[in-house]
């Protein structure tokens, strides 16, 4: 056991655990020790979901090897703490992909797991959960629970995005799906407003995978512009040339002025303009496409020591999409990393998952207190329109919002693990 501070991938809130244990095998029961505990993969969640202020953390980075994968189905069995980026380098030459890709490569399938993570193509595909068949659940009184949809199906509907709290997942068996190129075949095309981002993704609705950026500061008539960009993977096996991609990291926390409604304005005009020439079809590499950000290092330095906030929310089709996007632009907090993505009609598998049909946008902000009081106002806006916020981008939602977005939340105490917390549930529950 160490004593180390493991944040979160916003930086905020800063928390410090009461210990830190490493799961060395899964034949090994949990460790006893004074405190709950909750196990954590790499750290990529946003906010407090992947902390336990005062309590225990339980490292997975020793579970990382496959257990089985049969290359002719696709099916494959590994532990908890093996990750995207290991799974990519045995199963692409192999001719298969995952079946839902998230933002980060830096994620473990646990983490895939417990936070039901989507990806750009949730209108065809759904979330993670969709495509796992089985899991090992270890529980705090070393009960080993196999559950899959014809064996204990009301726990792994719990445990599939239930953040880690129904016990400790050792392995996952789930389906890939069959690719036989590494390379996507990707457009982009601007947009002037929210109409003509629908109008693409009417036109674009067969395409494997769909996301946009969105200048989250723009108004007017030029509301909601963004860029919007689509793609669909080679189905040959031609030898495409990867780009080497420049690899920067961030060395040092940026000062807290860096990042204001002044620069973000310049950085999203300029972005915009950047890609308004591109109307052609190219490939890519699937790393770029997937993971733009991970060629730079601690990125997240770019917010400062203050940290930052990641608020993403969907809103059913209903809403009315562009007065929520008029109050982020009249706020004045400017946010260069913004998404704008359409959800499918698929149910969602977990009780707490986040996907519902819709659309999700996804902001970024530096910490402050006022920021804070005004994503209180869009959880606001959020209810009022029967939408829900994102548990693993979340540091700061009330126990009420909670609730409001969540109401199978009661239903999925019952699976909880009495030995397993975090700050995250804590705080929502008001503990």
């Amino acid at each position: 056991m160490t004593n180390n501070r493991y944040p979160s991938w916003g930086n905020f809130p800063v928390e410090n655990n009461a210990g830190i244990f490493e799961q060395k095998s899964t034949s090994d029961l949990l460790p006893k020790s004074k405190g709950k505990i909750l196990a954590r993969g790499l750290g990529r969640s946003y906010g407090d979901s992947c902390l336990n202020n005062n309590h225990n953390l339980l490292l997975t980075h020793h579970l990382n090897h496959i257990i089985d994968f049969d290359v002719s189905s696709g099916e494959i069995c590994c532990e908890s703490g093996v990750t995207f980026e290991q799974l990519f380098a045995l199963i692409i030459p192999q001719g298969w992909f995952a079946p839902v890709t998230p933002g980060t490569k830096f994620i473990t399938v646990g983490g895939a797991v417990a936070n039901d993570v989507h990806g750009k193509n949730h209108h065809n595909a759904g979330t993670f959960g969709r495509h796992v068949k089985s899991l090992e659940l270890l529980r705090s009184d070393g009960e080993r629970i196999t559950c899959a949809h014809d064996q204990d199906p009301d726990l792994l509907k719990a445990t599939i995005g239930g953040l880690g709290l129904t016990g400790f997942i050792l392995n996952v068996t789930f389906q890939l799906k069959k690719n036989e190129c590494a390379f996507i075949e990707t457009e982009i095309n601007c947009f002037k407003n929210l109409e003509e981002f629908s109008a693409l993704s009417q036109s674009h609705k067969n395409d494997e995978y769909l996301v946009s950026w969105v200048d989250s500061l723009a108004s007017g008539e030029h509301l909601g512009r963004g860029v919007f960009i689509s793609g669909q993977h080679v189905h040959s096996k031609t030898d495409y040339r990867k780009s080497s991609g420049l690899k920067l990291s961030v060395p040092f926390y940026f000062p807290s002025w860096t990042l204001n409604k002044y620069t973000v304005a310049i950085f999203n005009k300029l972005y915009f303009a950047m890609n308004k020439k591109q109307h052609d079809k190219h490939i890519k590499h699937y790393e770029p496409f997937f993971f733009p950000l991970d060629n730079i290092g601690n990125w997240n330095r770019i917010y400062g020591r203050g940290g930052f906030v990641q608020y993403q929310c969907v809103l059913p089709h209903s809403t009315d999409h562009r007065s929520f996007l008029e109050t982020v632009s009249s706020s004045g907090f400017g946010s260069f990393l913004s998404v704008l993505k359409t959800f499918g009609d698929f149910p969602s598998e977990g009780l707490l998952s986040f996907p519902m049909p819709g659309i999700t946008i996804a902001l970024d902000f530096p910490v402050s207190r006022q920021l804070l009081s005004f994503l209180d106002e869009l959880d606001k806006l959020v209810m009022a329109a029967g939408g829900r916020v994102y548990i693993a981008k979340d540091a700061r939602m009330s126990a009420e919002a909670f609730h409001a977005f969540y109401p199978q939340v009661e239903q999925f105490q019952s699976y909880l693990d009495p030995e397993f917390s975090s700050s995250f549930w804590r705080r929502v529950m008001g503990d």
